[in-house]
């Protein structure tokens, strides 16, 4: 290992030339002048040391607190110098296979900290801990999705408030890589793009040269690169890179697109921001992925365990001689978990060594992720598998095990062990590690049943219904998240049928009804999108003609790979009996989003108005509630006594099936105990009040038996014990 510049010896080299002292003769001078000219020399060498001495103390006094803050994680000595002459020039530049900031050679040590996956009320807290770890630089993505929910309106407030977030960066002295996409991946719903592209036509051809799709990205660009143009390092603030797309060459090899992007970028940017591509650290990737101009700097990223150096020196065939600065962009501190799998955790030794081998050589990386956050709302992503059908969705946490938890705390091994490692290449001590917020378990919450989701039918005027002849796709009918109830019906000679539906995304329950009847609809089955099995219907022995319902639920669009054009909803024909059902209507649920500004729904707010009977002991009478699989919103208050009780929390959903949660309409986002791991939805402080909270479930199949949730003090990632198909193979054999 090769050992750290220590402080003191940056700044030792002399500030004023050395005078060669004079040889004329004195020969002919008399003694008398000889010895007062001595005098006279040596009062004003005497005087010049004086003087010397006390201009030193002078240029101390100055420079040292200024040194003081500067940036302490570059390892090389100041004698190192960027070609760049000029005094006093704000720029950041790479150049003999360099970083340089303001002509000092500099060593990128970042993370990924995303805006969006975090409440802006804790933004400084998490750079905080982020910059006490010993990180200079803070990466993040910008998510076009949550900008630009729907065609030209565009949302730059509250977690969209990027401005804000880089001016907290650029106050806590840690510059900023923006990574604007327009893809950006990120386990992140569409990997960033908005949903309302899926129902354009003819459809888009995504990440291409598609003159349509580029033109929708020059518009959306447009809006956002103006507002990063203050935010450069150039002009004054944090911003020293801009990456453009993401991991391009894992998923195609369009070169006039990615110099379509360049172009863009260095429209509204200027030509001296450096430019920068991330893909895997292979030949075929980089080939692929780099834009191969020698103003586009070629990151990589690689396996954590790989050997860094070796692919370091690929990365140089794929930059500019002289600019090709080791530096992997992902350092992966854990992984992403979906539904269904065990918590993905990495050791913290294991992590912090492989950190090592490429701090130790001076190379550069970007922890992914410093600190993961939440999936609040629906933006949770998905992956796949062999084939489409092969549907992995994400879970709302992002803790990512990273060293600062997704409720940001510090207070573990893995945090301590890289801060251990990158303290050994830092130059001045790192900032004291600022204590865990508290966090406060409430206790029990009793909720009680308000509105089934299906009774909304006798009420459809108020929502809108879209009529077709097929089934529409959800963006086709204008709804990019949530839930769309698909309606049909069937006559009595198909009574007890079969029913399949070859492509449904991503999991729909199917319910039928007499319509001569009064009475509840019963539910079927379900058909998900990765066990498409058929289902039976029962034998109503109905005189009239018979209601079908699907309620199709958005799980989260596939952010990766191949598959990534993810419509949502029945993308297929409905077969029964092997004949395709026609005549559809359509309803779309309005369940907010992130994006949407936060007002109380119409199906909760209708439903919360409704009477419920309550036994002697003020439970819910079991036979009033009538407890079934149908989906039904629950609601309950969660009281908190005084204000300086108001702190984070978490609530557990054990004993629930699957659903949505909502406090004070805030949308916590999905829970899933059945399937786990996840059993805790984390909850910040600034969600909550003094006094009541509002809690509103929506609950897709089997609540908990007595309507309780718990409010605790910490995560849980032990619920579920088994795959998504052998949940739905248990489930179904359970009714």
């Amino acid at each position: 290992m090769r050992s750290p510049t220590h402080p003191a010896d940056r700044f030792t080299s002399p500030i004023l030339p050395h005078h060669r002292a004079s040889s004329a003769p004195t020969a002919k001078i008399g003694s008398a002048m000889v010895s007062r000219i001595r005098r006279r020399v040596r009062g004003q060498i005497a005087m010049a040391f004086f003087t010397l001495a006390v201009s030193l103390m002078v240029v101390a006094a100055f420079f040292v607190p200024v040194l003081a803050n500067l940036p302490s994680l570059s390892t090389s000595p100041s004698r190192h110098r960027s070609p760049t002459k000029r005094a006093g020039l704000h720029k950041f530049e790479i150049s003999k296979d360099r970083f340089w900031k303001d002509g000092q050679h500099f060593r990128i040590i970042g993370g990924d900290l995303h805006y969006f996956r975090v409440l802006p009320e804790y933004w400084e807290d998490r750079l905080l801990r982020a910059r006490a770890l010993g990180l200079n630089t803070i990466q993040t993505y910008v998510p076009w999705n949550l900008h630009e929910p729907k065609p030209g309106k565009v949302v730059f407030e509250g977690i969209a408030d990027i401005e804000s977030f880089l001016k907290l960066c650029k106050k806590l002295d840690l510059l900023v890589m923006l990574r604007i996409g327009p893809y950006i991946c990120a386990e992140w719903d569409f990997g960033g793009f908005p949903a309302w592209l899926l129902s354009l036509t003819p459809a888009l051809k995504l990440r291409s040269s598609d003159p349509e799709f580029v033109k929708l990205v020059e518009s959306w660009w447009s809006v956002l690169l103006p507002k990063v143009v203050p935010h450069l390092y150039k002009n004054g603030g944090p911003v020293v890179m801009v990456q453009i797309e993401n991991e391009y060459g894992s998923y195609g090899e369009d070169k006039p697109y990615l110099n379509q992007l360049v172009k863009l970028a260095r429209g509204h940017l200027g030509n001296d921001v450096i430019l920068y591509t991330t893909d895997g650290g292979t030949l075929e990737t980089l080939k692929k992925g780099t834009v191969g101009r020698n103003d586009v700097f070629s990151a990589v990223d690689f396996s954590t365990g790989e050997e860094p150096w070796h692919i370091f020196k690929l990365q140089k065939q794929f930059n500019a001689p002289g600019k090709s600065p080791p530096l992997s962009s992902e350092f992966y501190t854990g992984w992403l978990t979906h539904w269904g799998e065990k918590i993905a955790t990495t050791g913290a030794d294991f992590t912090a060594a492989e950190l090592g081998k490429i701090l130790s050589r001076n190379g550069s990386a970007v922890l992914y992720m410093v600190h993961g956050g939440t999936n609040f709302g629906f933006y949770s992503g998905a992956n796949t598998g062999l084939n489409e059908f092969d549907y992995k969705p994400d879970l709302t946490s992002y803790d990512y095990d990273a060293p600062i938890s997704e409720s940001g705390d510090v207070d573990n091994e893995k945090y301590k062990a890289i801060r251990r490692v990158i303290e050994a290449y830092a130059l001045a001590p790192l900032p004291p590690i600022p204590p865990n917020i508290k966090k406060m378990g409430y206790g029990l919450i009793q909720l009680h049943r308000k509105e089934m989701l299906l009774n909304v039918l006798d009420e459809l005027d108020s929502f809108g219904v879209v009529k077709s002849e097929d089934p529409l796709s959800m963006e086709s009918v204008g709804q990019m998240f949530g839930f769309l109830l698909y309606v049909s019906e069937y006559g009595a000679a198909d009574d007890g049928g079969i029913l399949s539906i070859p492509k449904v995304h991503d999991r729909g329950q199917v319910f039928i009804s007499c319509k001569s009847q009064v009475g509840r609809p019963l539910y079927v089955g379900t058909i998900e999108r990765w066990s498409t099995q058929k289902l039976h219907l029962p034998v109503t022995k109905c005189p009239s003609r018979i209601f079908l319902y699907v309620l199709v639920e958005n799980m989260g669009r596939i952010n990766y790979g191949k598959y990534i054009f993810d419509p949502k909803g029945i993308l297929s024909s409905v077969y029964l009996n092997e004949r395709a059902l026609h005549g559809w209507k359509m309803v779309s649920f309005p369940l907010h989003n992130l994006d949407e500004i936060p007002k109380t729904n119409h199906i909760i707010r209708s439903g919360s108005s409704r009477s419920i009977k309550f036994s002697s002991d003020g439970k819910p009478d079991r036979n009033s509630e009538n407890i079934t699989r149908l989906p039904a919103f629950y609601t309950g208050n969660l009281h908190i006594d005084e204000a300086d009780q108001v702190k984070d929390t978490f609530i557990s959903f054990r004993g629930w099936g699957k659903g949505v949660a909502f406090i004070n309409d805030f949308n916590l986002g999905r829970y899933w105990p059945l399937v786990g791991p996840q059993c805790n939805l984390y909850v910040p402080a600034p969600v909550l009040r003094q006094g009541d909270n509002v809690v509103v479930v929506l609950e897709l199949e089997t609540p908990h038996p007595e309507l309780l949730l718990q409010s605790v003090d910490h995560p849980d990632f032990t619920c579920g014990s088994y795959s998504l198909v052998e949940s739905t193979e248990m489930g179904e054999a359970k009714y």
